[in-house]
């Protein structure tokens, strides 16, 4: 395994970070693991030197953050770990259950914490921005969190460029904990993000976790068309992954990635994930995986230097497209 400094944060994160969106309780999501199935998951990524892990108070209502929690505990060394979850989105349909008020942002890492059975969260994110509160009160109560010892740094997630450098512009000001991450939408289909976004975190030294590296498990190969459902449980239930991937020029980059895979003899993600790991801005593409030879293409993919000609094709079918994730 690779490792590189998360942003300016000085942890150390393994190349690939692994999402546990995919592990918690099937009665959330048809598509989820349940802990049993889910624990060679934890095992094999820590064997092969994985040692960033991102989840979300959200996933499976809770579920997730406890089994994450778990399995990190018995397999792997916590000092080691670097342990990411998120806070913004309700946990059930009732008052002071979401968004990042002061009040729901405190109750939320108390309760992640507890979850995850530590004593500290080394990152810490706002999983959107809520436009119904103040900025300025969201980054006070992450900065409280910080000088209390419960979140070592805080990260941002998908939103518009303005937002993430009107937040670090008020930190500054204010001498409050900052961003040191981005967790984005970002991948060969998807490269809006390159306008303005990416080219602030390289300036601010944010590290970016690209979420949907692999766009659903189209740049994987794994469906027939950009508009296939049949391919797995996920892409037939998967309402919000539909709304990101509908153009028909995106196929045009499917086969690119799948020429490059062909070439080489290796497969298509390890290829798209190896485009993400070029991108000097990107510290670890954030990998869901439900089954454990996806989880050896990431790893696998840490190792895959693509040329500069191969990168050029890979890029060239792009056209840009709506902004989509946020």
């Amino acid at each position: 395994m690779r490792y590189t400094t998360l942003g300016s944060t000085g942890m150390t994160v393994s190349r690939i970070c692994l999402g546990c969106m995919s592990f918690g309780t099937p009665d959330w999501r048809p598509w989820v693991l349940a802990e049993e199935d889910a624990r060679p998951f934890f095992r094999r990524a820590i064997e092969a030197g994985i040692n960033f892990f991102d989840t979300a108070d959200m996933y499976a209502l809770g579920v997730s953050e406890e089994v994450t929690g778990r399995a990190l505990r018995e397999y792997g060394r916590l000092d080691e770990l670097v342990i990411a979850t998120k806070v913004y989105f309700p946990l059930a349909d009732r008052p002071n259950m979401g968004g990042l008020s002061r009040k729901h942002i405190v109750q939320a890492c108390e309760a992640s914490l507890r979850r995850l059975g530590v004593d500290t969260i080394d990152l810490y994110q706002i999983h959107r921005w809520d436009p119904h509160i103040p900025v300025d009160e969201t980054l006070a109560a992450l900065d409280h969190l910080v000088q209390a010892g419960k979140v070592r740094h805080i990260g941002a997630s998908s939103g518009w460029a303005w937002q993430l450098a009107r937040a670090l512009g008020v930190s500054e000001r204010r001498g409050w904990a900052r961003f040191a991450t981005l967790q984005n939408h970002y991948n060969l289909l998807y490269r809006e993000e390159e306008r303005e976004m990416l080219p602030l975190c390289a300036t601010e030294q944010l590290g970016v976790m690209p979420w949907s590296p692999l766009a659903r498990g189209l740049l994987a190969g794994a469906r027939s068309s950009v508009g296939d459902r049949s391919a797995s449980t996920r892409a037939a239930t998967d309402s919000y992954g539909h709304t990101l991937y509908d153009q028909d020029t995106e196929w045009a980059i499917v086969d690119a990635v799948r020429a490059v895979a062909n070439e080489r003899g290796i497969s298509m993600a390890q290829v798209a994930l190896a485009w993400l790991l070029s991108k000097p801005v990107v510290s670890a593409p954030i990998v869901g995986t439900t089954r454990l030879p996806q989880l050896e293409d990431a790893i696998a993919a840490v190792d895959v230097a693509l040329s500069a000609e191969e990168i050029a094709s890979l890029e060239a079918p792009y056209r840009p497209q709506p902004v989509r994730g946020h």
